[in-house]
């Protein structure tokens, strides 16, 4: 999966919502067919997304769009399958995977994709799965449920206020993101000690409050998330300045590079100094992936 800062959500029952979702200059578009689909639209809105996905990949051969992901419906609901046929088909970059708890489930998915990749000639691998944390069960098996697939790109926790995982631990919410915090970081870690290199966080519900969006982002950046969902357009901009990698520290990590590289090259240091820091290759690898997450930004 394409790293991404920002993922908008957009519903799969409206076609005129997704088109605007698609020029909105988020890095990627999450069509949905979950909770923002009543039931009775279901089956239409599989058409109307599986279309959108055509659209976005016919001008995708012509200029770089969005990524493109679909949140399916989970697999106790009954619906997973009928989704994963409708929506499977070249473009479709990774599906999101609601409430995941159970390996078995994750498996599922992973199977069922690759039955349809083979079906529709799709290239083996071609679509991976994120997960959805949110319930207690989740975050517990979280390590777990990453390696139950080699399908299994990243998580995107679900820390909206009021939301299903603040539900199910029976918390409080704030600002502060105190009531949270644990879920949040164990999903974190074992994201990556799993190898994962792009966790999400999830939405933040208060369209009203942009000064809310941006300190829960910035906590959410300052944990080492990546980025996140959005519901609206009008989140992108702030999302993407809270999540940005600083100029100063984009121009130190590059001088780091540079001067560690440097030295490194006539053997004559493993550990120098820059501006007055100790820089070995622990840090030297750290300021590549500063410099990796800067990429985002630009």
């Amino acid at each position: 999966m394409r790293p991404v800062r920002i993922a908008l959500f957009a519903p799969g029952s409206k076609e005129r919502v997704m088109a605007k979702a698609l020029e909105s200059g988020a890095d990627a578009v999450l069509f949905d067919l979950e909770d923002s689909v009543p039931i009775a639209a279901k089956v239409e809105a599989r058409t109307l997304v599986a279309r959108a996905i055509d659209g976005a990949a016919a001008a995708g051969a012509k200029r770089a769009g969005p990524a493109i992901f679909v949140r399916v419906n989970a697999v106790p609901t009954g619906l997973l399958d009928d989704d994963l046929a409708a929506v499977v088909r070249p473009g479709l970059e990774a599906i999101f995977l609601p409430k995941a708890e159970s390996v078995s489930e994750v498996q599922h998915t992973a199977s069922t994709l690759e039955r349809l990749e083979s079906a529709k000639g799709i290239k083996a691998g071609t679509i991976e799965i994120v997960l959805m944390i949110e319930s207690a069960l989740g975050v517990y098996r979280c390590f777990d449920l990453v390696n139950a697939s080699p399908r299994v790109a990243s998580t995107c926790i679900g820390v909206a206020r009021d939301g299903d995982l603040q539900t199910d631990l029976g918390c409080s919410w704030s600002i502060e993101g105190t009531e949270l915090l644990y879920a949040r970081s164990k999903v974190l870690l074992d994201t990556r000690a799993a190898g994962k290199a792009w966790p999400l966080d999830g939405v933040f519900s208060d369209l009203g409050d942009e000064a809310g969006l941006i300190k829960d982002s910035q906590l959410s950046a300052r944990l080492g998330y990546v980025g996140r969902t959005v519901i609206h357009p009008k989140q992108i901009a702030p999302v993407r300045q809270a999540y940005a990698v600083a100029e100063a520290d984009v121009a130190y990590y590059q001088q780091v590079v540079s001067e560690f590289e440097a030295v490194e090259k006539t053997g004559a240091a493993a550990a120098i100094t820059v501006n007055g820091r100790l820089v070995d290759y622990a840090m030297y690898q750290r300021a590549q992936r500063v410099l990796e997450l800067a990429k985002l930004d630009r």
